[in-house]
């Protein structure tokens, strides 16, 4: 009877050590501005309740691979939400599809960013006809959608 009490004890401090712990993805090694995050860099650690800010820190791994770093991430530290980015569609310098749609008429040609973004983003391109500069949203698609409705 006293191993059983003694047993029961013994869980019930183990029990309440784990029950004031958050699990959190860290960084395994440095991991540099624009770096894409990979599975490998990334590690679980446990942290007591209230020593983190909850609130912005990224609890899921998953939420954190194929996005982009926005600062330097340390490792064994908490990464914040706001230090992770979604990769950019369209990078400065580089040649990007530009499309205007118009009910059914779809011109399409040949730009060049003069600015990064990601999907939703609105950015200036140069296009390589004209030479003009103009400014359209970047679709899902990763192409520069101009004018239209």
């Amino acid at each position: 009877m006293r191993q059983i009490a003694a047993g029961v004890l013994c869980l019930a401090g183990v029990l309440s050590a784990h029950a004031g712990q958050l699990q959190l993805p860290v960084p395994r090694v440095t991991i540099y501005p624009g770096q894409v995050i990979v599975k490998g860099m990334l590690a679980e650690r446990a942290f007591r309740s209230g020593s983190v800010d909850e609130a912005s820190a990224t609890s899921s791994s998953d939420a954190l691979i194929g996005k982009v770093a926005r600062q330097t991430l340390l490792p064994g530290r908490p990464i914040n939400q706001g230090a992770i980015r979604e990769p950019h569609a369209v990078t400065q310098g580089q040649a990007a599809l530009i499309i205007f749609q118009s009910g059914a008429l779809t011109i399409t040609g040949s730009a060049i960013a003069l600015q990064s973004g990601g999907t939703g983003d609105v950015v200036s391109v140069r296009n390589v006809d004209s030479g003009r500069i103009i400014k359209g949203t970047i679709g899902a698609d990763g192409a520069v959608h101009v004018g239209g409705p």
